[in-house]
């Protein structure tokens, strides 16, 4: 007879936070190899923002302070060192992102923040608002960043607008 081996729910979330942050690296890596749009750019916080249908059920509902607080907390703690190291560049007559290499310290050192969060706060509530406090923390945190990016796109793409609609007079060799 096999010996049942105990399914730990906080191991394997643990290894799923790891692989999604891996992820995130990988993508915004080379999401610095191509160009973007702002439609790259705002869709993240769109497709995010249908999560909030958890909280229809009772089990995952938070006070709203809580929820204020995670957010808040998600806006200055997380996204400010984003939005700092998110820029955006001009090659070929197109708009890149900025490789960072902040960037890849900061989402490890976010990881290793949330991951301790996590187990405290798991501690006090249940794993359901856990979740609840954690997915608004993110939205906190991806959001204004986002928006930010949004804003800074918006001003690169105005110059090079600018710059390609000024004409050069041309030269005639006669």
């Amino acid at each position: 007879m096999e010996q049942f081996i105990p399914f730990n729910v906080h191991i394997m979330t643990t290894i799923a936070l790891v692989v999604m942050a891996c992820t995130v690296m990988i993508i915004r890596i080379r999401a610095t190899k191509k160009p973007t749009s702002a439609k790259k750019i705002l869709i993240p916080p769109l497709g995010m923002s249908t999560g909030f249908a958890m909280f229809l059920f009772p089990f995952t509902r938070i006070p709203w302070s809580w929820a204020l607080i995670a957010f808040i907390c998600g806006f200055i703690f997380l996204a400010i060192p984003l939005i700092l190291t998110s820029n955006f560049q001009i090659q070929n007559n197109e708009i890149y992102l900025k490789r960072s290499k902040a960037f890849l310290v900061i989402i490890v050192t976010l990881l290793v923040i949330r991951l301790s969060l996590h187990n405290y706060i798991e501690q006090h509530i249940s794993i359901p608002q856990t979740a609840g406090i954690f997915f608004i923390l993110a939205f906190g945190m991806l959001l204004p960043w986002r928006i930010a990016m949004y804003r800074k796109y918006k001003k690169v793409e105005k110059t090079l607008t600018d710059s390609s609609s000024i004409s050069v007079p041309s030269l005639s060799l006669e």
